[in-house]
């Protein structure tokens, strides 16, 4: 269960292992090097590996200062496909994914590390 132990601007902490690229963070796994069609903006085209996981939350985090950009149109889809959104600036997502793997919940991260 990779808990995040630690996030500053442009780098995190996983599972012990640091990471300086954008991440999306499984319960049971990191994926790294996370790039998406247009930097500062999410796609669903974006999420391929999450959407195939099929979670129950996905918080996504914006980035340091929220500059990545979350279509109320991209959330309303996500969520007509079951999945609960919750968008936050990446500290504060974070603590969000943290909380929601202690209680068990089916939980994944996509989060932005700069900007």
């Amino acid at each position: 269960m990779p808990i995040i132990e630690d996030y500053e601007f442009g780098e995190i902490v996983i599972g012990g292992q640091k990471y300086r690229s954008d991440v999306i963070v499984f319960p049971d796994k990191v994926l790294d090097d996370w790039w998406r069609i247009e930097g500062h903006s999410l796609h669903k085209e974006d999420l391929f590996e999450i959407l195939e996981y099929k979670p129950e939350i996905l918080v996504i985090g914006t980035g340091y200062y929220g500059r990545m950009e979350v279509s109320l149109e991209l959330i309303k889809e996500l969520e007509e496909e079951g999945i609960r959104v919750i968008v936050a600036d990446t500290k504060n997502a974070v603590r969000i994914y943290n909380d929601y793997l202690k209680k068990g919940a089916k939980v994944v991260a996509a989060l932005h590390l700069t900007c």
